[in-house]
This record gives C-alpha cells, structure tokens and sequence, in this order.
C-alpha cells in the first residue's frame, strides 16, 4: 500500500513540475539594464517582457509573470497611480515556455527540466516496484 502512496506522488510530482511556469522577473530596469531573478507563475499567467519609455529618452523593462487578460497590450503608467499625469507607456509581450522572456543569445531550459522530471520519477517508481 506504501508503494502505491508513493508512486501517486512521484507521478503527481511529475505533472506538478511541468505545470509551474519559470520565468525572468525584473522588477524596474533602464535601458539595456535589468537584474532578473527566476520567478514561478501562478496558474492563469504568462511570462511578460515590458518595454517602454519614459519622458521620450529612458528605456524602461520589466519581466515577470503577468495575467493572460493583460496580455500583448499597452498599459499607461501614471503617478501617482490614481492620477492622470503619465509617466510613461509600457507594452507587454507574453510567452508561454519556461523562461522564454530571457534576454537574446540565452537559451530555455524547459527541456532539460521536463527530461529530468519524468526521468526522476521513472526511478522513483522502478525503487518502489
């Protein structure tokens, strides 16, 4: 019975991993500056990569998970946010692969991660067997 409990859970640990999208978060970067982290989205978002520009001269970026509802739009930033004075206009491209809103020249690892995965939990259920 233990094995059986315990083979549910490799499986079910199998399909968690492959549901929770990683992306780049980057709260607030200028021009071609942005410090990420790796970020885990909730279910119903997207990773996101924003660009805009503020006062016509700064490049502003941001990355992360974003809503699906709020997609490939242009969103006005104003401040404070309850006014009409814009700071700036952002656009918000989404994907929906394990970190595909990386800077160009890296590579997604999404793969190798799914690989891994189903390779883990292979072993895990032959040990219980």
């Amino acid at each position: 019975m233990n094995k059986l409990l315990l083979g549910i859970f490799a499986v079910a640990l199998y399909f968690a991993m492959g549901q929770a999208l990683q992306c780049y978060e980057c709260k607030l970067g200028f021009w071609k500056l942005c410090f990420t982290t790796k970020k885990t989205c909730v279910a119903g978002e997207h990773c996101y990569s924003g660009v805009g520009k503020a006062a016509g001269l700064v490049d502003i970026k941001k990355k992360g998970c974003l809503e699906v509802s709020r997609c490939n739009k242009t969103e006005q930033v104003n401040f404070p946010s309850n006014s009409s004075t814009q700071v700036y206009q952002m656009t918000k491209t989404c994907c929906s692969a394990d970190l595909c809103n990386s800077a160009p020249g890296h590579f997604h690892v999404s793969a190798v991660s799914m690989a891994f995965a189903a390779i883990s939990s292979v072993f895990t259920l032959k040990f219980l067997i």
